[in-house]
């Protein structure tokens, strides 16, 4: 709790990554990032909610069950937690986080990844300790990989026309229509319709036209 109500999130990173758990109540039984909250310290706020263990992605790096293969290869692991524990959820940053490693910008590779995605999402929804906001981000970063796959396949210029797409304003006030609608479009697809934060953003978003 003492780093995040310090400010200093590379300490918060730091604890975390040595094990720290981000579940654990206080003695007004109050976690870290409720604590962090409540002091103001919202970028440690962002790094605790953001955080997410190696060590639970590794778990889809070996056989699991009656699997002869495991569901993510070693070699992608370390890429796709780079992207996971991210605090930037633009789609643009995430995209160029793709672009950026030969070893993730391939259909097969982005297929395996949202795949594991998908898997982390319904783990987060149906542990005793339910997370929407993580199962909503895998969710999210899911999406825009799949639609990553869209662009490898179809278009001459790849990730490039994503990227493109993604920052084209409309001509009259150069608002990112496309960006707008991938984003509610992943709000959309969210598997857990009775998720609370479901609810809120779709109560927030569906009298916003575009």
């Amino acid at each position: 709790i003492f780093p995040g109500n310090s400010g200093n999130k590379e300490i918060t990173w730091m604890m975390l990554e040595a094990g720290a758990e981000t579940d654990v109540v206080n003695s007004v039984g109050r976690t870290a990032a409720q604590m962090a909250a409540f002091v103001g310290q919202h970028d440690c706020v962002t790094v605790i909610n953001n955080f997410f263990p190696r060590e639970r992605l590794d778990y889809y790096t070996k056989p699991q069950g009656l699997d002869k293969e495991p569901k993510l290869p070693v070699k992608l692991a370390g890429p796709l937690h780079k992207i996971i524990t991210t605090t930037n959820m633009h789609p643009v940053k995430i995209v160029l986080l793709v672009k950026e490693n030969p070893l993730l910008a391939e259909v097969e590779a982005l297929q395996k990844c949202y795949r594991v995605l998908d898997l982390i999402c319904e783990k987060c929804m149906k542990q005793k300790d339910m997370n929407e906001v993580l199962a909503m981000k895998m969710h999210y970063i899911s999406c825009i990989f799949q639609k990553c796959i869209t662009f490898l396949k179809e278009r001459e210029d790849k990730l490039d026309g994503f990227i493109k797409s993604l920052l084209k304003g409309r001509d009259k006030d150069g608002f990112p229509v496309y960006q707008e609608k991938l984003i509610r479009e992943s709000i959309r697809k969210f598997p857990y319709c009775e998720a609370t934060l479901l609810q809120q953003l779709v109560r927030s978003i569906a009298p916003v036209e575009i």
